[in-house]
């Protein structure tokens, strides 16, 4: 019988904090998803709820206001990503 199968993500994700160019404001910053714009946005919503931060979709990146480096790499690898990188 076969295994169900888990939930496919993205291979990698790169998870950083930034503070430069915005007023000295905390972002965290998720890129290298490499999702469909309209997956991003559904990934956005779902990551703002867990967190209970705002963001938005900046280009290809996913910016959530605030630190978030520690609980992030969990939501995301909950969310299929099979790599998270902390930098």
């Amino acid at each position: 019988m076969p295994k169900p199968e888990a939930r496919k993500g993205p291979a990698k994700a790169v998870v950083r904090m930034e503070r430069k160019g915005r007023g000295g404001k905390e972002v965290t910053v998720v890129e290298q998803l490499g999702l469909p714009p309209a997956e991003r946005e559904v990934w956005l919503k779902a990551l703002k709820g867990a967190l209970g931060c705002g963001g938005a979709v900046e280009e290809d990146v996913l910016v959530l206001q605030g630190d978030h480096r520690e609980r992030l790499p969990g939501l995301l690898e909950a969310r299929g990503v099979r790599r998270v990188v902390v930098g």
